[in-house]
């Protein structure tokens, strides 16, 4: 198999173009001869340093599609040939008393692809068979792998801010997961409000049916009933809550955020909340697929061979990606 792999974080060209043996699935596990393979924000920081190397080397690499070859003993429900795909919860003990009571995601024990197992940037990749993801059938491989993650983790944050439909949310930030958010929001009927620094991000975002658009330092001409940050800026965090209507909440979408700076108690009063979003669920996931086959969700996305992986990093970090970028295989 071939593999973009990371040796060591940081610098230039963070990953090196290897050859491995392909992998043999062990107990419970189905290969996957990858597809396509999602570009995400978390994967930039890990590659970069900013979240602390949990194995080296490692393949980056969380919204997997690919095609099942083979399976493990004592797989069920998958065969040689279904399509699959593979997310960032790549999985749990089960045991734990999140686990028990519906917050895998707060696992103390999870494992997350890409990060404590080898991920998509690859041909192949193995995949524990039950966090494997059924995909809906309207999507093609291209357009399935941006939805795993930053759709996903998009489509819970705006269940942690408990925006409803009909209510204004703010979106600050207008990146690959945003433009996924506002999809589900507005086919909720919310009246959606973007933040971000980026003059084109602001034109994407009134194509795709925001109310309004302006650069972070300028509040919005409502205030809002919730808002999902999602810049890894803490600085961002204190202008969504400046911006909220009593009794709303700011969800922050962000494995890693720089810092959140002081903030004045009269922005918090009044009920106002902040919550960070902490991965996901399979259920979420379950839940957000069906949801994005219903509306349907169309991801805007770039694709890049995979030897060109650290050109789509590179282009992610300089905010210049449209949409998601898409490795192929």
């Amino acid at each position: 198999m071939r593999a973009m792999e990371l040796a060591e974080p940081g610098g230039g060209s963070r990953l090196h173009a290897v050859d491995r043996p392909d992998p043999t699935p062990a107990e419970g596990e189905i290969l996957l001869r990858v597809t396509a393979c999602a570009v995400c924000r978390t994967d930039l920081q890990i590659c970069r340093g900013d979240l602390a190397a949990r194995r080296l080397p490692v393949v980056p690499g969380h919204q997997i599609v690919g095609r099942v070859e083979s399976v493990g003993p004592n797989v069920a429900g998958w065969r040689p040939g279904d399509r699959a795909g593979a997310a960032w919860l790549g999985g749990t003990d089960g045991t734990c008393a999140a686990c028990r009571t519906g917050r895998e995601n707060l696992c103390a024990q999870a494992r997350f692809t890409g990060w404590d197992s080898d991920g998509g940037y690859a041909t192949h990749a193995l995949v524990r068979a039950d966090f494997a993801l059924a995909l809906p059938e309207g999507f093609a491989d291209l357009d399935a792998a941006p939805l795993l993650c930053g759709g996903v983790i998009g489509y819970r944050s705006l269940r942690v801010s408990g925006v409803r439909p009909g209510q204004r949310l703010g979106l600050y930030g207008f990146g690959a997961s945003a433009t996924l958010a506002i999809q589900v929001a507005r086919h909720w009927g919310c009246r959606v409000f973007v933040c971000s620094r980026s003059a084109a991000e602001r034109e994407r975002a009134l194509r795709l049916g925001a109310q309004w658009a302006g650069p972070y330092e300028e509040r919005p001409p409502e205030p809002l009933d919730a808002a999902v940050t999602f810049a890894p800026a803490g600085s961002v965090v204190a202008a969504a809550l400046r911006a909220l209507d009593r009794g709303g909440t700011v969800a922050i979408n962000a494995i890693h955020l720089d810092c959140v700076p002081e903030l004045r108690y009269g922005d918090l009063w009044w009920e106002r909340s902040i919550r960070s979003v902490a991965n996901f669920t399979r259920q979420d996931a379950t839940e957000f697929l069906a949801l994005a086959a219903r509306i349907p969700i169309r991801p805007e996305r770039e694709t890049y061979p995979l030897g060109d992986a650290n050109a789509a990093l590179d282009r992610l970090e300089r905010g210049e990606v449209r949409g998601a970028a898409v490795l192929v295989t």
